[in-house]
């Protein structure tokens, strides 16, 4: 009797672990088979043919085609008062290869401190002419000033040695920003 026993249970766990994979490789091919049949995300659409979206919002365009295209207006302080810091040090991935905040210079003069700090006043750190030249615009690293220069280096400070394109997001901005003054 023993042995018939065992061989019932071995059966019908090799019963039930059939059933399993069957019903499970019956899902896949199902799976597979409504993906076949149906798309689901963007649909691709004719050449230059608009794909709908499930709200439109409306922007006005700007008048004046001579001057100057208006700029986004953007209220940092209201990003800078809802920054999360946390968010910020994981941005601050991007800076680390030239700057450090331990108080030591890298490629780039140290960051802790930064905020408040006077433009170019890192002592034994040689800036280029033109972030020296800065200081008279700027004089002080205050929020507003570092998110101008974080927009576009390049185009604040021309002839900066900072090489990097700059950060187009303003809340990564003001991440950052928020980040680098926890780092007094």
């Amino acid at each position: 009797m023993r042995g018939s026993h065992a061989m019932f249970n071995t059966m019908t766990v090799t019963k039930a672990a059939g059933a399993l994979i069957g019903a499970l490789l019956f899902l896949m091919l199902a799976n597979w088979a409504a993906g076949s049949l149906y798309h689901v995300g963007t649909a691709a659409h004719g050449e230059g043919e608009e794909v709908a979206q499930a709200y439109t919002i409306p922007v006005e365009e700007a008048a004046g085609g001579g001057e100057e295209a208006a700029e986004e207006t953007i209220d940092f302080a209201a990003l800078l008062a809802s920054a999360d810091a946390a968010a910020g040090e994981k941005d601050f991935g991007k800076c680390k290869a030239c700057h450090k905040l331990d108080g030591t210079d890298g490629v780039g003069p140290h960051l802790n401190g930064v905020v408040g700090r006077e433009v170019a006043s890192v002592a034994g750190f040689s800036y280029s002419e033109a972030m020296v030249a800065h200081k008279a615009d700027a004089p002080q690293w205050t929020p507003e000033a570092l998110q101008e220069f974080l927009t576009n280096p390049k185009g604040v400070v021309p002839g900066t040695k900072m090489s990097f394109a700059g950060l187009k997001d303003p809340q990564d901005r003001a991440d950052i920003i928020t980040y680098l003054q926890s780092q007094q």
